[in-house]
């Protein structure tokens, strides 16, 4: 139910600092009150406001919706003023406001705000004041939300990749540990058989002569060592050795053969199947060995490239080679090329020098670029990086042969929250995020020419930064 409006009540809430109590006088009988319960609600996010909201008593609290995700903006404590801006601007709220405690609000409706608000040029004047600030804050939060979502997306990419080979070194680490057990039990096998020293030295020999094998035939044909596989299997059953195909793959690897395992079987007698366990699970170990390095190797790579495209451990302003960003960032975005028939096509004037550069905001740069690159090919096409110097400066071009950008379009595309992406796969913050950073923060140019079949993003840096 609503209730009038005191003049003291009005005279409380700093929108009518400016103004004198006749003036203020005005606003009291256009102005009722209601009194609200915690969780009613004061404003719906992209609606338009029916009007200006004075919060005389209570605290409100201001979300933001974002599809199933509600994410908490401010709070509004009274006395204060709310939905002014949006008023005057004639655009919808992009925020929900709740009481968040017993509160009283009052409501101005929206023609006869405006009305009074013009007429009152003090209050018009401290309403603008405030929507610079408004929406630098609202740009604030969709940049941090966009540089979120891209933190988001790479982390998945990253985890990915990085799942791949630490499965690998996972894999090859338990397979090395029961190959181990294997090799651990042998020389316990070899004392109950009763095999000599003469012959367990030359067993150590037969050993050696595999791993030498199997150094040397690495690449050795696939059909070769299938067809080998088959010959062993078949004498290892003749030898009565237990599970002849586990013991096959390695040998054959390395190139034993028929002969081989006679040799064994005459020096190991019983313990023949010991002896032939015993060297494939060395075989074994070597190959994992391999894979746990080239695994952990992979990993470090990557964990490489992710501090180089942060320039952890260094300052703000740093040297690099524009290429070593290019190519760093190219390992970050990796998965997203990983599964699709994009060529990327490097031209890089290797003589450039060395730049002095805010080094982990320009690696921003390279990704909007690319990632935008990508997103414009979908499954298949050309990505182009090219670099050279040029006017005491270097130049960075970015293309792609896809569909090209609207004409239409090409004007807006560095201009804040403009995107021709569907709604939920981009805020429009990415080039104008990259426009910031290579023209005001590296005081450079960024510009973009396009038609079907070929975009080019072109980026000028200085070569030093003051």
């Amino acid at each position: 139910m609503s209730e009038p409006v005191t003049l003291a009540e009005l005279r409380s809430v700093d929108l009518f600092d400016d103004i004198d109590d006749e003036q203020l006088a005005e606003w009291v009988p256009v102005a009722s009150a209601e009194e609200l319960e915690p969780g009613d609600l004061i404003f719906e996010q992209d609606e338009d406001p029916p009007g200006l909201k004075l919060l005389l008593e209570g605290e409100s609290i201001v979300v933001r919706i974002e599809g199933e995700r509600t994410e908490p903006v401010g709070r509004q404590i009274a006395p204060t003023w709310m939905g002014a801006i949006a008023v005057l601007t004639g655009g919808p709220l992009g925020v929900r406001m709740k009481a968040d405690t017993p509160c009283r609000v009052a409501l101005v409706k929206a023609d006869d705000f405006r009305r009074l608000a013009f007429s009152q040029p003090a209050v018009h004047q401290r309403v603008m004041r405030q929507v610079a600030p408004v929406m630098s804050r609202i740009t604030g939060m969709e940049q941090n939300r966009e540089r979120l979502a891209s933190l988001g997306t790479m982390a998945a990419g990253l985890a990915h990749e990085l799942n791949n080979p630490a499965a690998a070194a996972r894999r090859a680490a338990a397979q090395m540990e029961e190959a181990l057990d294997v090799i651990g039990s042998t020389m316990g096998r070899f004392v109950d058989s009763g095999i000599e020293r003469e012959e367990a030295s030359a067993l150590v020999t037969l050993q050696q002569e595999a791993l030498a094998g199997a150094e040397e035939r690495t690449a050795r044909d696939t059909l070769d060592v299938a067809d080998a596989e088959e010959e062993l299997i078949a004498r290892l059953e003749e030898l009565g050795v237990s599970e002849p195909w586990r013991l096959a793959e390695p040998l054959a690897a390395a190139g034993v053969d028929r002969a081989w395992l006679d040799r064994v079987s005459t020096l190991a007698g019983s313990a023949t199947d010991a002896a032939v366990a015993w060297v494939a699970a060395t075989l074994t170990v070597r190959g994992l060995a391999g894979e746990l390095q080239e695994s952990t190797k992979r990993m470090s790579d990557l964990v490489g490239a992710v501090k180089s495209y942060a320039y952890m451990d260094r300052g703000d302003l740093v040297e690099v080679d524009l290429h070593e960003g290019l190519e760093t960032t190219l390992a970050v975005l990796g998965h997203r090329l990983k599964h699709t028939e994009i060529e990327v096509v490097r031209e890089y004037d290797k003589s450039l020098p060395k730049l002095t550069v805010r080094g982990s905001e320009l690696n921003q740069v390279w990704t909007n670029l690319l990632d935008n690159a990508i997103d414009a090919l979908g499954d298949r096409g050309t990505i182009t990086i090219s670099t050279r110097g040029e006017a005491d400066g270097a130049r960075v071009e970015v293309s792609d042969d896809g569909p090209g950008i609207a004409p239409e379009n090409r004007e807006r595309v560095f201009d804040s929250f403009f995107t021709t992406k569907e709604v939920g796969h981009g805020l429009g913050l990415g080039l104008s995020t990259a426009h910031r950073i290579v023209v005001d923060r590296h005081h450079g140019m960024i510009t973009v020419d396009s038609e079907p079949g070929a975009t080019s993003f072109r980026v000028w840096l200085p070569l030093t930064q003051s």
